[in-house]
C-alpha cells in the first residue's frame, strides 16, 4: 500500500472527497457512542453479581479472626482480604494495607500527607520552595491531575518499549532533590499497554535520588488483567527488589479490585516497606475508624483466594479480548503502510494507544465527535493536557458493544486518514 507521503496532491483530492462521503454518511447515522473512560462493559459487571450474594441478613460476619465485621476496629484490614490483596500483587501479606474502594483515593492522600506533614520526618513539601515529579508520557490522566492539583512541576520522561527512560529518570532523580517521585503504571500501561522490563525495575530498585524523601508511585492496577491464557507479560515485584537493593522505603505500591469486582465499590491497598506502613498507619488512625470491612468479607469470601480472582478475570478476557482486537485488526488492516499512524497491540490492560502525524490528535478527536463518537480529550495523556507533539490519542475499547466499538473505529480511521491528506496537503 502507497503511503500518502508518496501520492501525488490530484491522488490525495481525490481520495478526499471519497472519504468525505464515506464521512457524510456516518454523520446520518445519528451515533451516540463513547469511548472516552475505561469504564467496564455492563456484560463485564454482570460477572461480579454473584457477590451480591454472599453476604445476608443470616450469614456469618465474622472475619477469621473472630471480630464483628459489622463494627468499628481493624483499622488496616482482616487479614484475610489482606491475604488476597497481597498475594495479586506479589507482597507477603504483613506488607500491605487494606483502603477503602479506590487506590486513585489512597494515591492523593499519599501526595496530601507529603505536603502537609512530609516523608519519614523529612520537611513537608508545602513548605519547600520547590517540588517536581516525574511523568512517564504517554501516562495516566488522573496521576497528573493529583500532582497538578498540589501544584507540583511535572517533568514528561518519555515512554519506550521496556518502560520510561531510565537514563533520564535516573538523572534527573540523582541531580535534583526537589524531585519527590515518579507516577508508573508499570503493567499493561495506561495507555500503550507497555509492561515494564525486568531491568527497569531494577534500575528503579536501584535508584539513587537526590531526594531522601522521593517515592516511586507503583500503580500496578493491570497485575491480573491479561486478554489472554497463553501469552500475557510478566512483571517482576519491585518492594522486594527494593529491599534487596537496600533501598526499602523507595516504593509505595497500589493496587484495587476496581475494575475486578465493581468500579467504585472494590477494595484498594498499599502495600509498602515496614517503616513507611507504620507512617501510614499513623495518620490512617486520624482519618478514619475503619474501612468497609464487610466489603473486604465479601470480597473474600466470593473469590476466596488469588485461584478465583485469576478464573474471574478469565471472563473479563473474554468479553475484552474481541474488542480490543477489533480495534487493532482495523488499524492494521486500513492504516498499516499509509505512514499516518502508529499503535501497539497491547497483551492486557485497559487501552489502545495511537499515535497520529504530528499536529493531528486533536482534530482528529473533533472530528471523530462531530461524527457522534466522543474519545478521551487529545493531550489527556500528558501532564496539563498538553501533548507537545499534538499526536496520542487514547482509545478505550471495554465500554461500548463490540458492534458500536466495530462503527466507532471505521469512523476513527476514516477520521485519521482525512486530518492526514488535510496535514500533508498543508505542508506541500
Amino acid at each position: 500500500m502507497k503511503s500518502y507521503q508518496e501520492m501525488s496532491n490530484d491522488d490525495l483530492l481525490a481520495l478526499k472527497a471519497e472519504l468525505e462521503a464515506q464521512y457524510k454518511a456516518f454523520q446520518g447515522k445519528g451515533l451516540k457512542l463513547d469511548m472516552s473512560r475505561g469504564k467496564p462493559s455492563a456484560e463485564q459487571l454482570d460477572l461480579s453479581m454473584g457477590m451480591m450474594d454472599v453476604l445476608n441478613s443470616s450469614t456469618n460476619l465474622k472475619c477469621e479472626a473472630g471480630i464483628d465485621c459489622r463494627n468499628y476496629g481493624v483499622i488496616d484490614g482482616i487479614q484475610e482480604a489482606k491475604e488476597l490483596l497481597a498475594s495479586m500483587i506479589e507482597v507477603p501479606a504483613d506488607k500491605i494495607i487494606i483502603f477503602g474502594n479506590s487506590s486513585l483515593n489512597v494515591m492523593f492522600d499519599m501526595v496530601s500527607h507529603a505536603m502537609t506533614h512530609g516523608v519519614l520526618g523529612s520537611t513537608p513539601w508545602a513548605k519547600l520552595d520547590k517540588v517536581k515529579f516525574l511523568c512517564p508520557v504517554p501516562g495516566y490522566d488522573r496521576h497528573f491531575k493529583i500532582t497538578e492539583y498540589f501544584g507540583i512541576e511535572m517533568i514528561n520522561i518519555p515512554m519506550l518499549p521496556t518502560g520510561p527512560d531510565m537514563d533520564l529518570i535516573e538523572k534527573l532523580a540523582g541531580e535534583d532533590d526537589a524531585i519527590k517521585g515518579i507516577w508508573c503504571v508499570p503493567k499493561y500501561s495506561n495507555p500503550q499497554g507497555i509492561t515494564y522490563s525486568d531491568e527497569t525495575v531494577r534500575r528503579f530498585a536501584r535508584l539513587k535520588p537526590a531526594a531522601k524523601d522521593f517515592r516511586i508511585f507503583w500503580d500496578n492496577a493491570y497485575s491480573v488483567h491479561h486478554l489472554y491464557d497463553d501469552d500475557q507479560d510478566v512483571l517482576i515485584e519491585l518492594v522486594t527488589e527494593c529491599e534487596k537493593a537496600g533501598n526499602p522505603d523507595l516504593v509505595y505500591k497500589f493496587t484495587s479490585t476496581s475494575k475486578i469486582s465493581f468500579p467504585g465499590s472494590g477494595v484498594a491497598a498499599i502495600a509498602a516497606s515496614d517503616a513507611n506502613l507504620k507512617e501510614i498507619r499513623e495518620h490512617m488512625t486520624v482519618q478514619t475508624i475503619g474501612h468497609d470491612k464487610l466489603n473486604e468479607l465479601r470480597h473474600v469470601r466470593y473469590f476466596k483466594n488469588l485461584n478465583g480472582i485469576t478464573e474471574h478475570m478469565k471472563k473479563h478476557a473474554a468479553s475484552m479480548r474481541p474488542k480490543f482486537e477489533a480495534v487493532v485488526d482495523t488499524f492494521d488492516k486500513e492504516l498499516s503502510g499509509l505512514g499516518i499512524g502508529e499503535w501497539i497491540r497491547p497483551k492486557g490492560g485497559y487501552f489502545i494507544s495511537f499515535d497520529s502525524m504530528e499536529g493531528c490528535a486533536k482534530a482528529i478527536v473533533q472530528k471523530a465527535k462531530e461524527a457522534g463518537v466522543v474519545m478521551t480529550p487529545a493531550g489527556a495523556t500528558y501532564p496539563y493536557g498538553k501533548d507537545p507533539k499534538d499526536s496520542n490519542i487514547r482509545i478505550a475499547p471495554s465500554f461500548p458493544t463490540t458492534e458500536e466499538l466495530a462503527l466507532a473505529t471505521e469512523l476513527f480511521v476514516l477520521c485519521v486518514k482525512l486530518v492526514s491528506i488535510d496535514k500533508i496537503l498543508e505542508s506541500r
